[in-house]
């Protein structure tokens, strides 16, 4: 069975802020809710969280859908890790996933990669690497001439070695994600080798955000994503870089979203609609061939063939169709 630890202690200095990192939001989700749903849908068992001492908010969140364990003290990543032990011993986990909740755009198929090679090839320890620039923080990937991962060498420890500029210049780099053979992890959790990789061909899933300025890169590489996703599946975007589309968003074919519009939360929106410019939609239900400009909507549902005016409509109109 396959099991995620997803660690999630980290509380985020950086940002300046009095909420947790992994609690705020990146295309209008939690960070850390990114991360959990991904690791759901990829695990057999409950994708376990490692939280920090007297954490509500990342419980409040996902409720009973996790198990949870307390990592007492910041003493790194393998620590964390660790703390999962006890919880997944003797639970029949045959492969780890160990991944951070501060990396909204994990995929649960690369994490499905991840399990499949580490199966595929047996080694103990399948890590992610991602391709990326010279100016990444990232560890540097090594392989030997067969292929096979021979070192990670951390950019301080790269600029060190005589070689610096070209190790720095690799582009494979460490995404910091790993699948471990379950018996193996807990018997050398101490001493982990590196032993087999997976390349993304997206360089996005290996982004975290542990600063505000980060956000924003993570921000705007998910907006890319949704709003490609759209676009091959019958949507036209006017301009994609301000079309503000939520994770949970439905929209249906040949709708055309003008620029500065914002759909949001559990909204549907039917076929054959034009929307915006200008137009905020949260929560609501649009039906087919409607055109709304200008326009404030939330919590009702539009009827087939209504024409909006400017404003801000929270009430259903009398008539179902028309111009309201």
């Amino acid at each position: 069975m396959i099991a995620v630890v997803i660690l999630a202690a980290g509380q985020g200095v950086r940002m300046n802020s009095r909420k947790q990192k992994i609690l705020h939001e990146v295309g209008g989700r939690p960070m850390v809710l990114h991360a959990f749903l991904a690791a759901e849908a990829a695990a057999d068992l409950p994708p376990v969280l490692v939280v920090g001492p007297d954490e509500t908010g990342v419980r409040d969140l996902i409720g009973d859908r996790a198990t949870y364990v307390v990592q007492p003290e910041a003493l790194g990543t393998g620590h964390a890790t660790r703390m999962a032990a006890d919880v997944l011993r003797g639970r029949q986990a045959d492969q780890v996933i160990v991944t951070y909740g501060d990396m909204p755009l994990l995929r649960a198929e690369t994490m499905c990669r991840l399990v499949d090679a580490q199966r595929a090839s047996g080694a103990a320890v399948v890590l992610l690497s991602v391709p990326g620039e010279p100016s990444s923080s990232f560890g540097r990937v090594l392989r030997n001439e067969a292929g096979q991962v021979r070192e990670i060498v951390e950019v301080a420890e790269a600029r060190r070695r005589p070689d610096a500029d070209r190790l720095l210049a690799r582009r494979e780099l460490n995404a910091g994600v790993y699948c471990f053979d379950g018996d193996w992890l807990w018997a050398n959790i101490g001493d982990l080798p590196l032993v087999a990789a997976v390349m993304s061909e997206d360089p996005d899933e290996g982004l975290g955000a542990g600063t505000r300025a980060e956000m924003v890169v993570v921000e705007r590489a998910f907006r890319r994503r949704i709003n490609a996703h759209w676009l091959d599946n019958g949507v036209t975007l006017v301009e994609p870089d301000a079309a503000y589309i939520g994770p949970d968003v439905v929209i249906g074919r040949d709708t055309v979203i003008w620029p500065n519009t914002f759909l949001q939360g559990r909204t549907t929106i039917g076929e054959d609609c034009v929307i915006g410019p200008n137009a905020i939609v949260r929560d609501a239900t649009v039906g087919d061939r409607c055109r709304i400009e200008q326009l404030m909507i939330e919590g009702i549902a539009v009827p087939d063939d209504t024409t909006a005016r400017p404003g801000e409509w929270r009430t259903p109109p009398r008539r179902r169709t028309g111009v309201v």
